[in-house]
């Protein structure tokens, strides 16, 4: 449905939607494992600001009725070692 979706400063990576579900899915990669898993860089503020620009694109490209899910894809490149892709449906819940 959208790629680099933005609102305001904000920012999600890919929005996607199959049947009655959109998934908004921040994409985070790195050049091997020395930072750290990709995964661990989606804080709790990166994830409240994803959750912002959901809200932003539901209001105002109305889906009718749908269920959202927020979903991430780690991507590990490392020189002489196939890409690693990692897929985690569901990767977190909107906080209340």
């Amino acid at each position: 449905m959208a790629r680099n979706y933005r609102f305001g400063r904000r920012e999600v990576d890919l929005v996607v939607r199959r049947d009655s579900l959109v998934a908004f899915v921040e994409v985070k990669s790195r050049a091997g494992a020395g930072f750290g898993s990709p995964l661990e860089a989606i804080t709790w503020k990166k994830r409240r600001e994803i959750q912002t620009v959901a809200a932003h694109f539901l209001a105002t490209r109305p889906q009718g009725d749908v269920d959202v899910r927020f979903d991430a894809i780690a991507v590990i490149v490392e020189r002489d070692t196939p890409v690693k892709i990692e897929y985690v449906p569901d990767a977190w819940r909107i906080d209340r």
